[in-house]
């Protein structure tokens, strides 16, 4: 994994606003369902703009924007098999409404409409879970190689889901006890991850139910008890990380990326030594929005693991304010003075579109955006080399 060594390298999270004849392939579809020909043309001269746009924006280590994913966690239903979709029925029972939204309920329903929001629809796990989607990832890998040909980045990441995230956004109905099924679904995701950095990427495992499964549960959990409920579910990544070398991978965990108050977050203190048990060479957390910007303060009293790098939010997907690249500056150097300068990559708080359909902010913002943090990373640089 390329570390900022004699420059403070950029990134982002992965999911990239999807342009809307993408959005129109991937909807909708048939679960295990292939691209014809005419949508796999689609999808490689989209992903192909999409990459030359992170290179003329300065990004260092750039995704495929997940273009051909109907979004960065339900994608896994076309690539497990045991799964199936219930019409009418809700992931788990009913959707997902945390201590936030009950708390906000009327401002949520402005702000989301559908109170479904959150759900994972009427997937289930009905039967023994195998992983099928060999060739849905090597299509992806192949086509994302294929745009950056000509292109001079330092390296490239793709994501894919944590195994706790699959298992928290489905209902179990085959396997005796959660634990067992969780493992199933580590075991099932082990094939995805080693293509993945066999192929040469460096493989991002994106995790957000580890920390938002603590909105959900009401009433609210204790510190204790919620580090030994994610505890489990760390061991059961690391089961499936097994034999990868852990600087090919990198970790990423948010609050979620939906927009609204956040007031019931676990704080980053009480979950960060649980998270850095990952057996994984980087750690991606958000660290711009208003509601955790300040808990870059945790790394001064938990010390971060030697070797490690940190890749802040530095920019939020939260706001359509552009950020100035003297605050983007700033956060920076904020890390940089705690972990090292070599041990910081800039990136994002989130995803700008982690469903197909969904655009946190407009697709010009999010680039301009781009721009800022890149801009941003070269006044850091100036700071802390020269």
């Amino acid at each position: 994994m390329k570390r900022s060594s004699d420059r403070i390298l950029t990134t982002h999270v992965g999911s990239l606003v999807r342009p809307p004849e993408v959005v129109q392939i991937t909807q909708g579809r048939p679960l295990g369902k292939s691209f014809n020909e005419d949508e796999r043309a689609t999808l490689s001269r989209n992903v192909g703009q999409a990459v030359q746009m992170q290179a003329d924006v300065g990004m260092d280590i750039p995704s495929d924007g997940e273009y051909s994913k109907s979004s960065f966690s339900s994608y896994a239903n076309d690539r497990l098999a045991g799964f199936e979709n219930r019409s009418g029925e809700r992931g788990l029972g009913g959707s997902f409404r945390g201590r936030d939204r009950k708390r906000f309920a009327d401002a949520y329903e402005e702000i989301e409409g559908d109170p479904g929001a959150g759900s994972s629809g009427g997937v289930v796990c009905s039967g023994p879970i195998t992983y099928k989607g060999q060739p849905f990832v090597e299509e992806d890998l192949a086509r994302f190689k294929a745009a950056m040909q000509g292109l001079d980045f330092s390296e490239a990441f793709v994501p894919a889901v944590g195994p706790a995230t699959i298992e928290l956004q489905r209902r179990n109905e085959y396997y005796k006890s959660q634990e067992e099924y969780l493992f199933a679904i580590a075991d099932a995701m082990k094939t995805e991850y080693k293509l993945i950095v066999d192929s040469g990427f460096v493989l991002q495992i994106d995790d957000p139910r580890i920390m938002t499964e603590y909105d959900g549960t009401d009433p609210a959990p204790s510190a204790e008890d919620y580090r030994k409920f994610a505890a489990l579910r760390i061991e059961a990544l690391n089961h499936a990380l097994a034999g990868l070398p852990e600087d090919r991978v990198r970790y990423h965990v948010c609050w979620g990326s939906w927009h609204g108050p956040h007031t019931t977050d676990i704080p980053l203190e009480d979950i960060a030594e649980v998270i850095l048990q990952v057996h994984a060479g980087a750690f991606s957390v958000e660290a711009a929005n208003p509601r955790h910007e300040h808990e870059y303060h945790v790394w001064e009293r938990i010390k971060f693991p030697e070797g490690k790098i940190i890749i802040p939010g530095v920019i939020a997907h939260t706001t359509n304010h552009v950020e100035h690249p003297d605050l983007v500056k700033e956060r920076i150097l904020r890390y940089a003075k705690i972990v090292g300068r070599e041990n910081v990559i800039a990136g994002v708080d989130c995803g700008f579109a982690q469903n197909a359909p969904i655009h946190r902010v407009h697709p010009s913002i999010m680039w301009e955006k781009f721009r800022m943090l890149s801009e941003g990373a070269r006044r850091a640089t100036k700071e802390l080399w020269d």
